[in-house]
């Protein structure tokens, strides 16, 4: 009985000894191996090791993409214009070693480092550009220049910048509200000036109406006189003939004419 519990505990103690002689790095790790504090080995991939127990000790830290939300932060254009810039910068940690050296492995101390060397390489390009160069297509040119200038100081504290991307730039509250009531003005102004045009193009049309109209009155009361004058050369023409044809009939119809024009009105009296 007593060889039988001599053999549980040993094979309890061989079952603890071998799970702390053993260790595994996964797909989303980076692990440093410590022998009494000093670091002998930070370069695993993913898989299965061992090391002894009681002298060696591993750590491991996130090797996935972290993301850096950094404040809103005012930075000064060449234009001496201040502007409010809303980023974010997308890291991951590439040399573990330097990086348990340089921030003990504190994701929150690396944020630290990297958002205060972040800002002063942001501050350093905007004060080369305008807010228009900001707000075309060269804030994609500004990413990769501020890729490139932060990596040395990414290096430093072991880890890789991967993206850096401006979301937002505005102005400033205060300057906004301004920029605002100008805009408003400009557009009031703009409204004012279509609104003359037209006025000045409605009138423009109007007078050309009445310009027409007159002509086409002129020209109709002129073709009405044309075509009335040839009326009477013709009714003359054939009253002419009608008096040489036969004088006596003529001579009566033109005195009944007259007696049916002096006759038309009332109150008229025949004496004789």
């Amino acid at each position: 009985m007593t060889q039988m519990k001599t053999l549980i505990f040993v094979g309890i103690a061989l079952l603890i000894l071998g799970s702390m002689s053993v260790f595994t790095v996964s797909e989303t790790e980076k692990a440093i191996k410590f022998q009494l504090g000093e670091i002998v080995r930070a370069d695993y991939t993913p898989g299965l090791y061992f090391k002894i127990p009681l002298i060696n000790n591993v750590k491991k830290f996130d090797s996935r993409v972290l993301t850096l939300e950094s404040r809103p932060e005012r930075y000064l254009t060449s234009e001496k214009k201040n502007v409010v810039v809303d980023a974010f910068t997308k890291w991951r940690v590439k040399d573990v070693a330097t990086y348990y050296k340089k921030v003990s492995g504190d994701v929150a101390q690396a944020n630290i480092r990297l958002d205060q060397n972040i800002k002063d390489a942001t501050r350093s390009e905007f004060s080369r550009r305008t807010i228009g160069q900001m707000l075309s297509s060269e804030r994609n040119e500004l990413r990769d220049i501020l890729v490139r200038a932060l990596t040395p100081k990414a290096e430093e504290l072991g880890v890789e910048i991967i993206d850096i991307r401006i979301m937002r730039v505005d102005l400033p509250a205060e300057v906004s509200s301004s920029v605002y009531r100008r805009m408003e003005a400009e557009r009031a102004r703009v409204a004012r000036d279509f609104r003359s045009r037209g006025a000045e193009s409605a009138e423009r049309i109007r007078a050309d109406a009445d310009r027409q109209r007159e002509i086409i009155l002129a020209e109709a009361y002129r073709d009405a006189e044309l075509k009335r004058g040839e009326g009477d050369a013709t009714a003359s023409e054939t009253y002419a003939q009608a008096y040489g044809k036969n004088k006596d009939f003529f001579g009566f119809y033109r005195s009944l004419s007259a007696y049916q024009g002096a006759f038309q009105g009332d109150g008229n009296t025949i004496v004789t």
